[in-house]
């Protein structure tokens, strides 16, 4: 049966209304209680974390009341990133773990991200049975007049300690020494603990977007829009830009001359030191249908092959566990190092890269200079309809019509959006006019068939 309330990185929406209005929220925090109390969990607390949102303190209150009358107890970290709260439910007594955050939404909207024991994301079927109990005791449930707010009850500088770890060596106890950096903190969850980290790694920091106040997170900064981290890298002479979103699972570098090093870029340079360290199982990289053809090529030249899963960060990981992999992550900026972490996390990938730029005395440009980048073009379509794709002769024409003519080199893709009522036609080749013109060609097929 198909879920209600979680999609595929929990439960997400516009602050106070269904499904993050204080009722629901309330039966959540009930309905988690309760599941923990049917695996035996609940004798240790559930540790909540948020990003910077003014409806973050609210939304863990009202949750907490929900876990509480169950007899739960809950832990409070404060502001945090969705990966630290991951690492730090799976390595401390915690019976789960719960992010409030909607990544790289606008403040208005928020989310709620609910972790196992383990550091992964709930399970579906897990989370189905989560959802059932809410819709059966949510008109009984009466929320507080006033859940108040929460206290800082859990110290998180473990969780920083630990990312030092993976860079640091006693002999080397900076490795980022004489690093110029610019960060990004998108006014969201990084805005503190990332200039701390890199600071302490002997970066020399230049952080901006840091001053969250509720309504600022990722207004015009962070991840998804470099515009200003790009021009204070070139202003600065730094070494290098790091650009966070709203809770810090991904993030997208800048390179010294002002490239962008995105997460095909850095799952090259990833994948290429941990093959010549003998630690790239199986010789995989775990990417999605939306990696570009030039990272499964010059991942190709190496050796290694690429496996593509459908957009997320959860089918990527999916994948990865199933092959054992140790790297994989999207385009987008989520990496995971399956060594250190159980989701994308945003502070670790830089961090990793980082080091291999310090370490091997290059710059991000040298590192990734044998990534070719195919052009790509990303069209939407309005659609009226979901009919099957595979149902349109004139749309199935097209598209043999588009491979032919690529002749193995480039890649069309052709789906609904999981979201909003597009169809979307990804069309990349080594010809942006040629590439322009199939995308083009394909999407007034479906237009006709189904706009």
């Amino acid at each position: 049966m198909a879920k209600r309330l979680f999609g595929t990185d929990g439960i997400r929406g516009v602050a106070g209304n269904p499904p993050l209005d204080a009722r629901t929220v309330t039966a959540l925090g009930i309905a988690l209680g309760d599941d923990l109390h049917r695996q035996s969990l609940a004798s240790t607390p559930v540790l909540i974390g948020m990003d910077t949102r003014e409806s973050g303190p609210e939304i863990a209150a009202w949750l907490a009341d929900g876990l509480r009358r169950t007899g739960v107890g809950v832990e409070f970290a404060g502001v945090v990133t969705t990966p630290g709260v991951a690492w730090l439910t799976r390595t401390g007594e915690f019976s789960a773990g719960v992010m409030i955050s909607a990544s790289h939404n606008p403040f208005e909207d928020n989310g709620i991200k609910v972790f196992a024991r383990t550091g992964y994301k709930l399970p579906d079927a897990e989370e189905h049975e989560i959802e059932e109990e809410i819709f059966r005791i949510l008109s009984e449930v009466t929320p507080a007049v006033s859940a108040g707010r929460l206290d800082r009850t859990y110290d998180v500088r473990r969780y920083l300690d630990f990312l030092l770890s993976t860079i640091a060596t006693q002999a080397r106890p900076q490795t980022l020494k004489g690093l110029k950096l610019v960060l990004d903190c998108g006014n969201g969850a990084a805005s503190a603990l990332a200039p701390a980290l890199f600071r302490e790694a002997g970066a020399e920091v230049t952080a901006i977007c840091d001053e969250p106040n509720g309504r600022n997170i990722n207004l015009n900064c962070g991840a998804l829009h470099l515009e200003r981290l790009r021009e204070t890298v070139l202003a600065n002479g730094a070494d290098a830009g790091v650009a966070f979103d709203g809770d810090a699972d991904r993030a997208m570098l800048i390179s010294g001359d002002g490239r962008l090093v995105d997460g095909d870029a850095m799952m090259l340079i990833a994948a290429r030191r941990l093959q010549a360290e003998g630690r790239l199982a199986g010789s995989i990289v775990v990417s999605t249908v939306m990696s570009n053809l030039g990272l499964e090529k010059a991942l190709g030249r190496l050796g290694i092959t690429m496996l593509r899963t459908p957009v997320g960060d959860k089918y990527v990981l999916e994948e990865m566990l199933r092959q054992k992999a140790v790297l994989g992550g999207e385009q987008s900026g989520h990496v995971i190092f399956g060594e250190f972490a159980t989701t994308g996390d945003g502070m670790l990938t830089a961090l990793k890269i980082l080091e291999t730029s310090v370490r091997e005395g290059s710059s991000l440009d040298k590192l990734a200079a044998d990534l070719t980048v195919f052009p790509q073009l990303l069209v939407n379509i309005p659609v009226r309809q979901r009919k099957p794709l595979e149902e349109l002769p004139a749309l199935a024409s097209e598209i043999q019509a588009c491979e032919a003519a690529l002749n193995g080199n480039g890649r069309i893709l052709v789906r609904f959006s999981g979201t909003e009522p597009l169809a979307r036609v990804m069309v990349e080749g080594a010809d942006q006019a040629e590439v322009n013109d199939w995308a083009e060609r394909i999407a007034s097929v479906i237009r006709s068939e189904l706009g």
